[in-house]
């Protein structure tokens, strides 16, 4: 089996290869969204901290 023929997919290139890359943009995506909220709730939560440790407890 040569490159080509396994790139071919037996016919059906032009179906399983846009269906690998949707899903890789999906989960790129969902893994910068992941990180950007992180980052968001990691900020709100260093606010939070600064503000306990202000009040003297």
């Amino acid at each position: 089996m040569n490159v080509m023929t396994y790139l071919e997919m037996g016919g059906y290139a032009a179906y399983v290869w846009p269906a690998y890359g949707i899903s890789l943009l999906g989960i790129v995506g969902m893994v910068f969204w992941t990180l950007h909220a992180f980052r968001q709730v990691s900020r709100k939560l260093a606010i939070l901290e600064e503000e306990m440790k202000g009040d003297g407890s």
